[in-house]
Parts: C-alpha cells; sequence; structure tokens
C-alpha cells in the first residue's frame, strides 16, 4: 500500500503530498499543498488535486486542478517503499512517507463542570446496516476512519463556582468564550479547532458551530449535555453522531440538503440531499424512513464526497480560519417558484414600507395553508437555515442571507396548520450576518425566502421589496455611520454582549443614545443595550474559569421602556422587549409592575387589531409569563 500523507522540499518550497490509491476507501486522488519557506517562516502558496490519475507500479500521473496559475499542470509521482520524487508545477520534491493520515488537527475540548463529556460508542449495541462491522467508536476513530487524525489536547474543566443556577448559554455568550480562548492562538488558519461541552443552550439545541462570522471563521463548536445526555446505547448513540456533526462543520462541511450552496457548489445527494446516510444530515429529515430509517441504514461514516472534502478539499477550504464557512458572499441565482406546487403551503416575506439608513432591517416570515390542513416542522426562522433567505441588491446581484450563528436542530415540531391554527410566523433580523452588512446603501432591495418543509418540498415567497432610503440630514447621516459598523452588526446579531471583542460597537450604541437620543434609530440602539443589561452574562476566561455579571435590571427597564413606548418595532420584537421588560421588573421586586406589563402588552396588540388566532397565543404567553414571574393571579 503506497496511500498517505509525504513530505518533500525543493529549495524554498515545500510539499504536503496526499497520495489516495489504495487502503481503506481509497478516493482515488492524489492531492497536495505547497508552502513557501524563508527563513524561520513558512507561507501557505497553493493547493492542487489530480480527480483521476493513472496508476501503474508506484508511478502516478495525471492533470491537476490548481488554485494559481501553475506553469505545467501535469503531475508525476513515483513512489517505492516509503519514498519517491513528485513533480509538480514544474518543481521536483524528493519525498517521504509520513504519516497514515491525510490531515491532522489540534482538537482542544473543554467542559463545564457537571458535564459529561462523551468517550465512545459500541455501534453493534443497537441494530444497524448488516455491511458496517460493529466497533467501538470514539469522535477520533469516526474521524481516523475518514483518514483524518485528531490530536487530543489536554482537556480541560470550567469550574461553575458562584456561577448561580442559570447554565443555560446564549449565542452572544459563545462568541465571546470563543473570541477569548483563541486569543490565546492568534486570529489566523490552522488546523486546530476548540470544541466546549456546555450545559445547555437558551434555545434548547443540541449542538452548534458558532464561529462564522469573522476573518478567520470555524475554530470554535459547542454540544450541549443537558440535551444530549445518558449512558444508554440509543444516548451514547446520538452523542456520536452530534460530536461529529458539529466538528464536520469546522471542517467546513455544510448540511446534507445545502451542498449545492458551497463554493464551488456541490451535488445534491439523493432526495435533495435528506436521501445521504451522513453525519452532516438530519437523523429526523432521512428519506426515506426518517430517524427509525436513517439508524438501520447509517453505516457511522462520512459519504464519498465529504470524504473527498475531508482528503483532498484546498487547504484554505478546509483548514480551521482560512476560507469562510460555506458559501461565502458569492452571488447565487434568486429563489424560483417550483414549476408545480401541490405543497399545500405559502411562503409569505414582509416588511415594513421603508428603512432609513442604518435601521436594522427585519422581515416577517408567515407560513400559512393553502387548503386542506398541513403538518410540517416549525424550524422558519433563518437561524436553523431550514429557511433561507436571498437578498436581491439594487444595482443587480443576488447574495444568500447567512446568518452570524449555525443552529443545528437534531429534533423538528411538528406543526399543524389548519382552520384553527392557519399560519406560523418569525420575526428574523437579516441586515447582518456571516458577510457583514446586507444593506450597506439607499435603494430597492428584493428579499425572497425558501422554506423546506417536512416532505422535502420547497416553498418560495414572492419577491418582497424592502426599500433603505438614503439620509436627509446630517444627524441621519452620522447616526447611519454609526450604526453601520461591523462590530455594530455583530451586536444586533447577538442582541448585546459584554464581550471585549465588541467594544467599539457598544461605544457607537452609547454615542447613538447619548448624543442623537431623539433620532428614531436611538430606539435599536437602547433596545440591543436594555436586552443585554436585564440578562446575565457569562464569561469564559482565560485561564478556563466561568464568572458571570449579574443582571442589571434597572438599566434594563430604563431602556427597555422607552423602547416599548416607542412606534416602528415589528409586532413579534416589541412582544420580546415587553416580556423582557416584565422580567426586569420581577427581578427588580415589583411583581404588580410586571404583571401590568404584560397586561399592557395584550392591550397593545388588541388595539394594532391582530388577527384572533394571534391574539390568542398572545394572551396564553402573557399568562405564562406571569406564572413563570410569580406576578399573575
Amino acid at each position: 500500500m503506497i496511500s498517505g500523507l509525504y513530505q518533500g522540499q525543493d529549495g524554498d518550497s515545500r510539499l504536503a503530498l496526499r497520495v489516495d490509491v489504495d487502503g481503506p476507501r481509497p478516493t482515488g486522488r492524489v492531492s497536495g499543498d505547497l508552502f513557501t519557506v524563508t527563513g524561520a517562516t513558512t507561507s501557505y502558496a497553493g493547493s492542487f488535486v489530480v480527480g483521476a490519475p493513472g496508476v501503474r507500479d508506484g508511478r502516478i500521473e495525471g492533470r491537476a486542478d490548481f488554485t494559481f496559475a501553475a506553469p505545467v499542470r501535469d503531475v508525476r509521482v513515483t513512489i517505492a517503499d516509503g519514498a519517491g520524487t513528485a513533480e509538480v508545477a514544474g518543481r521536483t520534491y524528493a519525498v517521504s512517507f509520513v504519516s497514515a493520515f491525510f490531515r491532522s488537527v489540534l482538537l482542544e475540548q473543554d467542559s463545564v463542570a457537571g458535564t459529561v463529556p462523551f468517550v465512545s460508542y459500541r455501534t453493534g449495541a443497537l441494530p444497524g446496516p448488516a455491511s458496517s462491522p460493529a466497533r467501538g467508536l470514539s469522535v477520533r476513530a469516526a474521524y481516523a476512519e475518514a483518514g483524518v487524525e485528531l490530536t487530543l489536547a489536554e482537556p480541560g474543566v470550567i469550574p461553575v463556582d458562584g456561577s448561580g443556577a442559570d447554565l443555560a448559554w446564549d449565542d452572544a455568550e459563545l462568541h465571546h468564550a470563543m473570541t477569548r480562548h483563541f486569543g490565546a492562538f492568534g486570529d489566523a488558519p490552522a488546523w486546530r479547532v476548540w470544541l466546549l461541552v456546555a450545559s445547555r443552550h437558551v434555545g434548547g439545541y443540541r449542538g452548534i458551530m458558532f464561529d462564522s462570522d469573522d476573518a478567520h471563521q470555524r475554530q470554535g463548536a459547542a454540544v450541549f449535555h443537558d440535551v444530549i445526555k445518558g449512558t444508554t446505547p440509543e444516548s451514547q448513540r446520538a452523542q456520536l453522531r452530534t460530536y461529529v456533526h458539529e466538528l464536520g462543520h469546522a471542517f467546513n462541511l455544510l448540511h446534507s440538503w445545502q451542498k449545492h450552496l458551497a463554493s464551488p457548489p456541490q451535488p445534491l445527494g439523493p432526495d435533495g440531499g435528506f436521501g445521504d446516510l451522513s453525519w452532516m444530515n438530519y437523523v429526523q429529515n432521512y428519506r426515506p424512513g426518517g430517524e427509525q430509517g436513517y439508524w438501520a441504514a447509517f453505516p457511522f461514516r462520512f459519504t464519498d464526497a465529504e470524504l473527498v472534502h475531508l482528503r483532498h478539499g484546498f487547504y484554505q477550504d478546509v483548514a480551521m480560519g482560512a476560507n469562510a464557512f460555506g458559501a461565502g458572499a458569492a452571488e447565487i441565482e434568486p429563489f424560483e417558484q417550483p414549476v408545480e406546487d401541490r405543497s399545500g403551503l405559502r411562503l409569505e416575506v414582509r416588511a415594513k414600507e421603508s428603512f432609513e439608513l442604518g435601521e436594522p432591517v427585519v422581515v416577517e416570515l408567515k407560513l400559512s395553508v393553502t387548503g386542506e390542513p398541513r403538518v410540517t416542522h416549525g424550524h422558519l426562522h433563518p437561524d436553523t437555515e431550514f429557511a433561507q433567505v436571498s437578498i436581491t441588491r439594487p444595482g443587480g446581484g443576488t447574495v444568500l442571507y447567512r446568518p452570524m450563528m449555525r443552529h443545528c436542530v437534531d429534533t423538528s415540531p411538528q406543526i399543524r396548520l389548519d382552520a384553527d391554527h392557519p399560519a406560523m410566523y418569525r420575526s428574523a433580523y437579516i441586515g447582518h450576518g456571516r458577510d457583514g452588512h446586507y444593506f450597506q446603501r439607499p435603494g430597492e432591495y428584493q428579499v425572497r425566502a425558501q422554506y423546506v418543509a417536512a416532505d422535502g418540498s420547497l416553498v418560495v415567497s414572492a419577491a418582497c421589496p424592502v426599500r433603505v432610503r438614503p439620509p436627509v440630514t446630517r444627524d441621519d447621516q452620522r447616526v447611519a455611520e454609526l450604526m453601520l459598523g461591523e462590530d455594530q452588526g455583530k451586536l444586533f446579531s447577538l442582541l448585546g454582549s459584554d464581550s471585549p471583542e465588541l467594544r467599539s460597537g457598544n461605544l457607537a450604541l452609547d454615542e447613538v443614545i447619548d448624543r442623537h437620543g431623539g433620532h428614531p434609530l436611538a430606539v435599536y440602539a437602547r433596545l440591543v443595550k436594555g436586552l443585554n443589561a436585564e440578562r446575565e452574562f457569562k464569561e469564559l476566561t482565560r485561564d478556563n474559569r466561568l464568572r458571570v455579571r449579574p443582571p442589571d435590571p434597572k438599566q434594563g427597564i430604563e431602556l427597555l421602556s422607552r423602547v416599548a413606548d416607542a412606534a416602528g418595532l415589528d409586532n413579534i420584537t416589541l412582544n420580546l422587549v415587553m416580556r423582557r421588560l416584565a422580567r426586569a421588573e420581577a427581578r427588580r421586586g415589583d411583581l404588580v409592575r410586571a404583571g401590568a406589563v404584560l397586561d399592557r402588552m395584550v392591550a397593545t396588540f388588541a388595539a394594532k387589531g391582530v388577527n384572533p388566532v394571534v391574539m390568542g397565543q398572545i394572551r396564553r404567553q402573557a399568562e405564562l409569563t406571569k406564572s413563570a414571574l410569580g406576578a399573575g393571579p
């Protein structure tokens, strides 16, 4: 067998060569990365892959695709007894065998005290495909079978002394933990990834790849022990899948049904990707057969296409901290209506008549039934990526809105849409995402949405115009500049943060409030600052201790009261604000005022003429919130 990783050097050029023509699951490829060595520094120069080389008697030849303009595209490799030569891009390297693994990654895993990190699962403990041999499978072993070595750093345990009873993490806290942790490594591409085993997420998710909004993405992920814990074979199997799945995102693997959105696009598997037997598919959405069908057929491995990416993807497309996750800012074609639609569902995008430049762009997604009752899942918000939003700019060109944080959902609650419950609604802030701000200049944008229903149907909305007005006064221009900073966009996505990494954004929002407090857009600065003040904020320090900043109900009430009294907020955001304002009043000890805020919330929406079905939901929500706060009768 000659497959494996080889290294060689020719003068100032170093080659990492991957030969993959025999051995376990060979892909029939040869690939490599080239680096320039100058003094004590090494810099990435480019990559290549030979997709279908000729192989005979240890000699491998074929034409390669390069990431740069190579003077010679033909690659020739000769291997015998663990050594040989490689002719690449006009240079000849003497190469020697280094490892049976094609790539090696340092995995640093920290866990919050009280959580129990996953160790391994015996694949034969539960029924599965006869073609998949029973074996003990850890996360490290799962990637080893794909030809990737995970080198484990010394695991750390994060103490929680004095942290209070609430150990639910939100997106802002995870983002801060990642920036604080990776600051020690340096913000640069490298084969290393951090995995946090946390207690739970406020959204109830099993896992999240949360590092997807800066210049060096895909370095941090988390799994949530309280949701996936357990010692039964079913629990251990689910834990293995969650760990491997979230780390797969760090290697730049998309969900199975989203691979056509990658750059470059990848072909979808069976049933629009939902038929993939892959770590990257959602168990409950597998077709045919759902969760039961998935586990009955899943061989506990990556698909052939995913294997090619892990072993032979260009360095910048795979290495953590290099190219951005997935599609980047690459333009896409606008979503097209199906030629035939028998889904029985209608998707609508709604927005206010116009926005000021710098105003956070929020749209409402409505999914409704068109005739007979339909059952589908409730993941309508684009943060879970079952719903996607495209934005066509005023000058032409369409980009995909990509949320800052990737929430992986391993459960899909069923929603029945019928005469008593004809529609569901979600409010989504789409003004900023992984690619920065999407509405940076005045003009008319066209926004469409696409929803992937439970049966795989693609339900596409009509275009919704989003008009961004130009500044009229000097004050308008200054406020727009203060609102459109990159850190400010992240704060809107996270609904506030204490992170020092976002200090400039918080200072800009403070200036909006302090110097332009009467401007209409100041309500959004108060919104972000008020929501952040009203909650506690967990900080993972550099010495891996958990420090919790308690809520500041006084500041939260001061800011959120102004927001609740202002005009312009969409209904769903206003609902959130008033519930959080009530919680702040309860935390300050005034349950009467907390109850009064919730009563005012009901009266406010009744006066708006909200439809009876939604109004009933708001009344129930108010009563449940009163009960939870102890503010009700």
